[in-house]
């Protein structure tokens, strides 16, 4: 049985938007890399995503907070 410390497809961030109108798009995995869902935050509400299959990286634009298992990242102003 596999672990989410064994699958990396698994990982989790946790995304804290430090003001109103935060992005969240998802990009896909594959040849093509392709916007495949968007989110819009408002100040102080939290998006817990997954890396899946399908997504391999995802875009933030706007002050938000990043929780990894790397550490946190700050973006935005």
């Amino acid at each position: 049985m596999l672990s989410i410390e064994d699958n990396p497809t698994s990982e989790y961030i946790a995304v804290i938007a430090k003001e109103d109108g935060v992005n969240i798009i998802g990009l896909t995995r594959g040849k093509d890399t392709r916007f495949h869902h968007a989110e819009k935050l408002d100040s102080g509400e939290v998006y817990i995503a997954q890396f899946t299959d399908n997504t391999s990286a995802m875009k933030i634009r706007g002050a938000a907070e990043i929780y990894t298992k790397h550490g946190v990242i700050k973006s935005g102003g």
